[in-house]
């Protein structure tokens, strides 16, 4: 099934992104992880593809696995950042030989061995670039895009994030997923901009559900993500006591949700980290709100 079809209907929709393990030797338990959040029936479950492409050759492995032996639709990651026309090529034909024509495409996080690299020898500069290549070949795949409540990082200002935003939907995006949000003013703000700059498609807000005290200062590092008081009070309160900062996180990320529903959102995307209990806990928690039982 395509990602835009789930998206479309007037039901709530709830999704989960996984990632794919960095080494041969842990593939067994990632796939395991991957599965028990797959087990809990959400609308459709999201595979990254790695800083650099560097894990790109387990992620059709595991999208393949969930989609046909578990029966949840999937979206296959695609990045563009390292690689050539070829090689990206190559890659979609791998999808679609695996029965995967859902992908986000993405230019990628830049290593630092790519930040200091010559841009002007890449194939691809802008996740744009990769959209239009997957459109033109292949009509009938559904493409996901990325973009930033709170402006991308390498964008000058929200004006011209959100002209690049509507060139990437123009170009053949057909969804968008956000970045990480932990205040949901911030995206409702977005989504009212993005709407009179003339971007319809369906929008995903993100939400990562923290349950570890150190993963605050890396989610701040990866997304810029502005923290409100109160999520920092969570933390501050919480964060030494690693049983009593996963149950605050997870009623954090709920509370979130809830309030993403109530206010008409109708599709939430959850960063889960391959943490099939943080998972159950927000589908439990939701369970009648999206009329599944999840146990």
């Amino acid at each position: 099934m395509k990602i835009i079809d789930i998206l479309k209907k007037e039901e709530m929709s709830l999704s989960y992104e996984v990632f794919p393990p960095k080494k041969e030797t842990v593939f067994e338990s990632v796939k395991a992880a991957t599965e028990e959040i797959a087990k809990l029936h959400p609308s459709f479950m999201s595979v990254t593809y790695g800083a650099g492409g560097g894990t790109s050759q387990y992620t059709l492995e595991i999208a393949k696995n969930i989609e046909k032996n578990l029966g949840v639709p999937m979206l296959a990651h695609l990045t563009c950042v390292s690689s050539s026309k070829s090689t990206v090529a190559e890659r979609i034909e791998a999808m679609k030989e695996a029965g995967i024509k859902n992908v986000m495409a993405l230019r990628g996080d830049l290593t630092p061995e790519l930040e200091q690299s010559d841009r002007s020898t890449w194939d691809y500069t802008h996740a744009v670039q990769l959209i239009r290549q997957i459109k033109e070949a292949n009509p009938d795949f559904c493409i996901g895009a990325a973009c930033y409540p709170e402006v991308h990082p390498e964008s000058a200002s929200q004006r011209e994030d959100i002209k690049y935003l509507k060139e990437k939907v123009d170009a053949g995006a057909d969804f968008l997923t956000t970045q990480m949000i932990f205040d949901n003013n911030l995206f409702f703000n977005f989504l009212y901009k993005i709407r009179e700059a003339g971007i319809t498609v369906p929008v995903l807000p993100g939400i990562m559900p923290i349950t570890n005290g150190n993963q605050v200062a890396r989610a701040i590092k990866l997304s810029g993500s502005f923290m409100p008081q109160r999520f920092k009070s969570m933390v501050d309160k919480f964060g030494a006591d690693p049983e009593a900062m996963m149950q605050a996180g997870i009623a954090y990320a709920t509370d979130q949700i809830i309030d993403l529903y109530a206010n008409g959102i109708t599709n939430v995307h959850v960063y889960s980290m391959n943490k099939p209990e943080v998972a159950r806990g927000i589908s439990s928690n939701l369970s009648n709100i999206l009329g599944k039982n999840f146990i």
